[in-house]
């Protein structure tokens, strides 16, 4: 059976750069920090004081929910939705009236988080069990709390039949949750599906990082510095909060609906280090990072010396410097011949679950648009990264013929994914 061709038809976002894909890509292109000191982390006596928060959220969730449907959700819940509609809107695709008997049984979707119940968990669940006040919880309160209630709300929403399952891969969730999604329609199971993540604010979660001595602790005084990929001075990752998710298709069935396509995904890979050789729960086996790069354009039909930019995972943490190299090995690339490698982490933080999904869509922007967008605050390059200076974009770079990105995602538990994507052309 020839494998189907997959077309990225829509985008959703929700950022701390911006909540529609103009604002996103223009603070994008603009090198415009999201990060903000919050005096409520410094409140809680936590080390690093600022993050990423997506702003005017409840607005638009006013206008998009009612008062019942707002309830039932949790934030994280909130982002994926909001999201996953701009997503199908912008794919050229009617929102199904609510509440309707349709059900789209070629359409479905995979859509996850890191941990997305957890703040439902921290605020509610755990201090009203405590005082004994069970009846207080209300009905709606496991929504927010299975593991699957991003892709079973979405599932919801727009009345999909298809699989619709939630994945949780740390911090590779939202790129594994694109190639998870993928393999459905190449196979032939699906016409189409919603895909990416989410994650919500919590304090809950953000604190576990922070007492692990992992975030960014000494520039809370200057937040917009704070996000430090492949710098010197890096000190730790900010985290941040959103959701990215994309509308997949069929390449004959994005065709035949006469629908925009933003690009084309080629391929993929999803691996495990296996906590060997240097990989560890918290930490990469690289190995397994190069296998799982190599997998990725072996799956596309791609050469290394292809790619023309690299969407990079780049926390700004002590693994930058070894993931640069990953990139030069895995790509047969040597430092003064790497594609330009970028790092939108240094410009809206660290959105966990999350990240995978939302700088996917940075990076398809970046195709479609022709550039690369800046990585920020990494002026002092790590003395293991300076030899291939040459390739990291201080500023905005125009690159008109650009044709082939690569994004991958690594996480927690020494887990891969690696996606690439191709500029569309008939």
């Amino acid at each position: 059976m020839t494998r189907k061709r997959i077309a990225v038809t829509g985008m959703g976002v929700i950022s701390p750069i911006g909540n529609t894909l103009g604002d996103f890509e223009a603070a994008l292109q603009a090198g415009q920090s999201g990060i903000r000191k919050f005096e409520a982390l410094a409140e809680l006596n936590f080390k690093c004081q600022v993050g990423g928060i997506p702003p005017g959220v409840e607005s638009i969730a006013t206008s998009y929910f009612d008062e019942e449907e707002r309830m039932a959700m949790n934030n994280c819940m909130t982002y994926a939705c909001i999201a996953a509609i701009d997503a199908w809107t912008d794919a050229g695709l009617e929102l199904p009236e609510r509440p309707s008997s349709d059900v789209l049984w070629d359409t479905g979707a995979v859509v996850g988080s890191g941990a997305g119940g957890v703040e439902t968990l921290g605020s509610r669940v755990v201090p009203l069990t405590d005082a004994g006040q069970v009846k207080r919880l209300g009905s709606m309160c496991v929504e927010q709390i299975m593991s699957s209630n991003l892709s079973a709300k979405i599932g919801g929403l727009f009345g999909l039949g298809n699989q619709v399952t939630s994945n949780s891969s740390a911090c590779a969730t939202g790129a594994e949750a694109i190639y998870m999604a993928t393999e459905r329609i190449r196979n032939g199971k699906a016409q189409r599906m919603l895909a990416g993540g989410a994650e919500g604010v919590s304090r809950y979660i953000w604190s576990a990082f922070d007492a692990m001595r992992v975030l960014a602790r000494k520039f809370n005084d200057r937040p917009s510095e704070a996000s430090r990929p492949m710098s010197a001075s890096a000190g730790g990752f900010v985290p941040s909060a959103g959701a990215g998710i994309l509308v997949l298709e069929e390449l004959d069935s994005a065709r035949e609906r006469g629908a925009r396509i933003h690009a084309e995904l080629l391929g993929g890979a999803v691996n495990s280090g296996g906590h060997r050789n240097g990989g560890s729960m918290t930490a990469p086996n690289a190995s397994g990072v190069q296998r799982c790069i190599v997998a990725a354009l072996s799956d596309a039909g791609v050469d290394g010396g292809e790619i023309d930019a690299i969407s990079g995972h780049l926390t700004g943490t002590f693994a930058d410097p070894v993931e640069v190299v990953n990139w030069s090995r895995s790509l047969g690339r040597q430092a003064e011949d790497l594609p330009w490698i970028t790092a939108p982490k240094s410009i809206f933080g660290h959105a966990l679950g999350a990240a995978g999904a939302i700088e996917t869509v940075a990076a398809i922007l970046m195709l479609r648009g022709g550039y690369v967008h800046p990585s920020c605050n990494c002026e002092d390059l790590h003395p293991e990264v300076e030899p291939y200076a040459d390739s990291v974009a201080h500023e905005l770079k125009e690159v008109p013929d650009m044709r082939t990105v690569i994004k991958s995602g690594f996480g927690f538990g020494d887990v891969n994914c690696s996606l690439v994507f191709r500029n569309w052309s008939n």
